[in-house]
């Protein structure tokens, strides 16, 4: 007859040595604590049919090591780091909009130039004031007669 509570492979197993573990000295005495309530006992029907009972226990929560800031400090840099770059590129737009006004300034001064020159220019050519200097030539009649030039 076999052993309800033996698996059969365990029925030609070989003795196994157990050791108990040794509990560790406290180094602090252990106070029992009452608990606020009684927890509720907890029932669990284990696949081949036995039923276990007992208490759950809830995990221990460890004290926080430090309090976090409210903000925590990646946000704050991120932050600061777009407050930089919007400053930078409103620098940018500010530095480009003062070069395109320098070239444009530029650019109408080199246009004023040449007006002003070329009125100059245009104004010493066609005025008809003033005494010219060189030699002027008639020519009213001209004829040409075995390579020599008569007038």
């Amino acid at each position: 007859m076999k052993h309800p509570n033996r698996h059969p492979a365990m029925l030609n197993a070989t003795a196994v040595e157990v050791h108990h573990p040794a509990p560790l000295a406290p180094t602090a005495p252990l106070l029992p604590v009452q608990p606020d309530s009684i927890p509720a006992v907890a029932s669990v029907v284990l696949p081949d049919g036995r039923l276990v009972t007992g208490y759950a226990i809830e995990p221990a929560k460890p004290d926080p090591v430090a309090t976090k800031p409210p903000v925590s400090r990646a946000a704050v840099n991120i932050a600061l780091g777009g407050v930089g770059f919007l400053a930078v590129c409103g620098g940018l737009f500010l530095l480009t909009a003062f070069i395109t006004a320098f070239t444009a300034l530029i650019t109408q001064l080199v246009i004023l130039a040449a007006v002003i020159f070329g009125g100059w220019v245009a104004v010493q050519v066609f005025s008809t004031s003033g005494h010219r200097s060189g030699t002027t030539v008639n020519i009213r009649k001209a004829v040409i007669k075995r390579s020599h030039f008569h007038s």
